[in-house]
């Protein structure tokens, strides 16, 4: 099967040779234009999200031998969360290739974190299923390695942090509201409010009211540490 220039420049910044080019393409489909005759990648997500998970603690066992179970986990989570893939499939213009549908293209889908976060763990699995696991660790650590250097010992999802925080101090669990919604439909901006019981808050912006909210909640979390 012959490929796209395109898609072959994409296949050379993975760093896998594909012995079956359907799988990359399968992995790249969004449901917004599958069909009975082209599969979109759920499947595949679904798949690559466990490749990612096993490699990923056999990588963090590896480089810390003496670490507990509690310091692990927070560091697993951040580098197999969304977010992580979605910044990894930037990191290699996944969206440039991702084949999408009238309706998604229209509303910036390319840029969008789910759907770069998904088509990324659906890429990991079509390289497994090609190449075997073999092929999918060194693709992983490729492009995850400098991460697994570089996570914070407590790496916890903010918005969880700050919850586990106020309760600690006897607080109810934090309150978000959107305080402005700027842009057009396809590259919006969210300004998200973060507040505590106790009146203090943080704001932040960001291109989906997650991230706005993880913003903020890192915002108030770093506020209160340091009162």
């Amino acid at each position: 099967m012959k490929l796209s220039a395109e898609l072959g420049a994409f296949m050379a910044r993975l760093g896998h040779e594909f012995a079956n080019p359907e799988l990359l393409i399968r992995a790249l489909t969004h449901g917004s234009i599958s069909s009975a005759t082209r599969p979109d990648n759920q499947r595949l997500e679904f798949l690559g999200d466990r490749v990612l998970g096993l490699v990923i603690a056999e990588t963090l066992l590896s480089e810390d031998k003496s670490a507990a179970e509690g310091v692990l986990a927070p560091r697993f989570n951040a580098l197999v969360r969304k977010e992580t893939c979605a910044a990894v499939a930037r990191d290699i213009d996944l969206g440039a290739v991702l084949k999408l549908g009238k309706s998604e293209m229209v509303s910036g889908g390319r840029r969008k974190e789910a759907l770069l976060g998904d088509a990324m763990e659906a890429v990991i699995a079509a390289v497994y299923l090609d190449g075997g696991i073999e092929a999918a660790r060194g693709l992983i650590l490729r492009f995850w390695s400098a991460r697994v250097t570089n996570v914070e010992d407590d790496a916890r999802d903010p918005k969880t942090a700050l919850q586990e925080l106020l309760q600690s101090r006897g607080q109810t669990p934090p309150k978000y509201d959107i305080i402005n919604r700027d842009g057009p439909d396809h590259a919006p901006q969210f300004t998200i409010e973060a507040r505590a019981e106790s009146g203090q808050s943080a704001q932040a912006v960001a291109g989906s009211k997650r991230q706005a909210e993880q913003a903020a909640a890192k915002a108030l979390l770093e506020r209160l540490e340091h009162d």
